[in-house]
């Protein structure tokens, strides 16, 4: 009897170990099983357990429950993935606190890293410290501390961060990433660095998948060329290369100075443009270019301004101001014929070849198209077409040009306007050639001839030749500059001589006629030469005229 009933205690013990062992796997199962029946009620609010080497279950109250999870721990909700080394889950707050190499895996599209997380399932808002790290595929934002909404896919830090998207390094205090655009707007002491450029702002929006940059604020943006840009609105194209700016940034290269309402370029065709009250100042060849529309070609080194453009040749005191429909400008060395064109000619003393790569205003020219006005403190200008080379520093005028020197006028087929250090020192007629020297009296000097050749002083005309068919006009005075006749004549050669910007001699040379009229015996309505025509209605007065529209007799 006793045998059997030994048998029979010992039955009983492993029988209650097998249901201590059967209960303890019935309440891991059930306590799984809710989960995935509560997560199967609201799918988009609670989380899953995936995976976990050892899961532990505590419930300290009615009102608190506690899953610690250990070992390749793997969570789920919706289509975010939570993996760590450890984690404890609150299943009645939704909340899980994650330890060591977390990584959360949004929908295969975000990838973010941390050593630490808490994860609010409810409001699926995520708060990663130490090491922080989150990519989409395109750049990397790393940061110690981030906050990350796996609903709207944007993640916050305040606390310094950077976000590296190829060779490009952005840093801030503060930055917001919105991952479904793949933009971070960049706030507090904001610094770029790429290859290309190195830039500072207060505020930047970029990016990631376009590498476009968009400034909101003053930003300042300094290029392996030392070109500098201070500018407040537009954005930069770093994979194309293509920027535009606004809100009238300033650009400067090296000598050069870009200002406009907008300015953009193109390094890829080295193309760029001003637009908008532009002014193009190049301080190391004394020149300026104000206009509404600018166009320029970096490598081939070509300018183009429209919309009531100006040229400033500046000088110390007396600056030349040129206005024309269409102002262009390129370097001589592109020209062709350049050869026979500037080397061949007597117009240049010095006639030495110019090196293609000489970047000084002697390898460059000025064209200008219709309605050309020329304004300068001793000399004035129109033509319908004009252009200028540094080589020699000629201005050629075309098609009806006329030129006006104190009280003396300049017309002709074709004038040359030669200068010397930007001031006039010479001027030659083609064709048709005649000056009109008008007296204080009202009274009008006249030369003509087939060609003009006059020379400056102190800005004023000192003298002039007439060759081929010559003729004049002179008032001729007493040496109290009382009026005595007026001599008519004609000659091969005449010359004339200005005193206090009068004429006050003539000089016939061969072949001389001519007649002298006493003063009082003076027709004057006949005392005018073939072609005379006095057109100081034409004449810029000031430089301000230029930037208006222009008057036609």
């Amino acid at each position: 009897m006793i045998q059997p009933m030994l048998h029979s205690n010992s039955k009983m013990r492993e029988g209650k170990k097998l249901l201590t062992l059967l209960m303890g796997l019935f309440l891991f199962m059930a306590a799984r099983a809710q989960v995935r029946i509560m997560a199967a009620n609201d799918s988009s609010q609670l989380v899953i357990i995936k995976k976990a080497d050892r899961l532990r279950y505590e419930k300290r109250d009615s009102l608190t429950e506690y899953q610690m999870l250990a070992g390749n721990v793997v969570l789920q909700q919706e289509n975010t993935l939570f993996y760590c080394d450890s984690a404890v889950f609150n299943r009645k707050d939704n909340l899980i606190e994650a330890f060591g190499n977390v990584h959360i895996n949004d929908a295969d599209s975000i990838h973010t890293y941390s050593q630490y997380l808490i994860y609010y399932g409810n409001t699926k808002k995520a708060y990663l410290k130490k090491n922080v790290r989150l990519t989409d595929g395109k750049g990397v934002l790393t940061t110690n501390e981030l906050e990350y909404d796996t609903q709207t896919k944007i993640g916050t830090y305040t606390k310094g961060g950077k976000v590296v998207n190829g060779k490009t390094v952005l840093t801030s205090e503060e930055a917001t990433y919105y991952g479904d655009m793949k933009d971070v707007y960049f706030k507090k002491n904001v610094n770029l660095k790429d290859p290309q450029y190195i830039l500072h702002a207060d505020s930047l929006l970029y990016n990631t998948d376009t590498q476009i940059a968009t400034f909101i604020t003053q930003t300042f943006i300094q290029d392996t060329s030392n070109r500098n840009i201070t500018t407040s609105e537009g954005y930069y194209d770093m994979k194309n290369k293509l920027a535009r700016f606004g809100k009238r940034p300033v650009i400067k290269d090296k000598g050069t100075t870009v200002i406009g309402d907008e300015v953009g370029f193109d390094d890829n065709t080295g193309e760029s443009f001003a637009r908008g009250n532009a002014v193009f100042r190049d301080s190391a060849q004394g020149i300026a270019i104000i206009a509404n529309d600018i166009n320029a070609n970096k490598k081939k080194n070509t300018l183009l301004a429209t919309q009531n453009p100006i040229l400033i040749i500046q000088q110390d005191k007396d600056s030349i101001y040129v206005t024309a429909d269409t102002l262009f400008s390129g370097r001589l060395t592109d020209m062709a014929n350049y050869d026979r064109t500037f080397l061949n000619k007597d117009t240049i003393k010095d006639a030495t070849v110019i090196s293609p790569s000489d970047t000084t205003n002697r390898n460059r020219f000025f064209q200008a198209y219709h309605h050309v006005r020329i304004f300068s403190d001793s000399l004035q200008a129109v033509a319908d077409s004009l252009f200028y080379s540094g080589v020699d520093s000629v201005f050629r005028l075309f098609q009806q040009p006329i030129v006006w020197a104190s009280g003396s006028q300049v017309t002709g087929d074709t004038i040359y306007l030669y200068t010397r250090n930007k001031d006039p020192e010479r001027v030659y007629v083609f064709e048709n050639g005649m000056v009109i020297n008008r007296t204080e009296a009202g009274y009008y000097n006249q030369l003509r001839g087939n060609t003009l050749n006059g020379y400056f002083k102190d800005g004023a005309i000192d003298n002039m030749r007439a060759k081929g068919s010559a003729e004049s006009i002179y008032y001729a005075q007493d040496d109290q500059q009382a009026y005595v006749g007026v001599n008519r004549a004609t000659a091969d050669v005449i010359d004339i001589f200005f005193l206090n910007k009068e004429l006050n001699k003539v000089v016939f040379r061969s072949e001389v006629n001519g007649t002298m009229t006493p003063f009082g015996q003076v027709n004057h309505d006949e005392m005018k030469l073939r072609s005379f025509q006095w057109l100081e209605k034409r004449r810029p007065k000031t430089r301000f005229e230029l930037f208006e529209a222009p008057q036609t007799q």
